[in-house]
């Protein structure tokens, strides 16, 4: 059991902790894991967040997830939204204060958003292996489709953060690299990037608006009053900024 512990680089899963529902219901996994046990935040914990390290929520998602079969790198971005708000409602309260602008006068305000009220949207099931079989409307091509892991989107950053400032890196076919796991019956990531590169791009939008709106999720768009009276819509972040705001105080 101490070399699983040293494997998952976990430490002491006796400490306390909760059970965080996941938003994908685990349809995703090998082990259909509902929820899982995650650890609350400790003092020792303030050395990540407050030392400015470019991977600190790897770390300390690491160290926060007590269970022994689950890694941060393996679940997807909902999952892991829902394990970084339910660390920071349970340390520092689900109020989280952002700046906006207001689109009728362009000035900059204050609002807050209540984390506890976030939303799941169920989105639609995937087949059996956890992926989504969908048909491209121009190219007629069948493909097979999984959302990203946090794993995928940390080395799809660590990729475009190294490519020189004067060239423009390929996000979004790194992005469709990940997602497309199958065209027709060609399973060969060589063969799909290449594909991916001469994509029309109507399929490959139509790839995005796929997940974007059937991948189960968190809702973290609120409505919120500007100060001239209108309504907007504000996303929920995440980062170092929110975790930080209460270290100065």
């Amino acid at each position: 059991m101490e070399d699983k512990i040293k494997e998952f680089g976990q430490t002491n899963f006796d400490l306390p902790h909760d059970v965080v529902k996941l938003p994908s219901n685990g349809i995703f996994y090998k082990n259909k894991k509902k929820s899982i046990k995650v650890g609350y935040l400790t003092a020792a914990d303030e050395n990540l967040i407050i030392g400015n390290s470019s991977n600190f929520m790897m770390h300390l998602l690491r160290n926060k997830i007590y269970e022994y079969d689950i890694k941060p790198e393996d679940l997807v971005e909902s999952d892991i939204e829902a394990i970084l708000i339910f660390l920071r409602n349970t340390s520092f309260g689900p109020e989280l204060e952002m700046r906006t602008t207001d689109p009728a006068t362009g000035n900059l305000f204050n609002v807050t958003i209540d984390l506890s009220e976030l939303n799941i949207i169920k989105g639609v099931d995937p087949d059996a292996d956890g992926v989504y079989n969908i048909k491209l409307p121009k190219s007629g091509d069948l493909v097979k489709v999984k959302p990203l892991t946090y794993g995928d989107v940390s080395e799809i950053n660590d990729l475009v953060e190294s490519y020189p400032k004067n060239r423009i890196a390929p996000r979004v076919t790194l992005r469709l690299s990940k997602e497309i796991i199958q065209i027709n019956d060609n399973t060969n990531k060589g063969d799909i990037s290449k594909y991916v590169e001469s994509m029309p791009i109507s399929d490959s939008k139509f790839i995005r608006k796929y997940l974007n709106e059937n991948e189960p999720r968190l809702d973290l768009k609120k409505n919120v009053k500007t100060p001239s009276g209108d309504m907007t819509t504000v996303n929920a972040g995440f980062g170092v900024d929110f975790f930080r705001p209460f270290f100065g105080l």
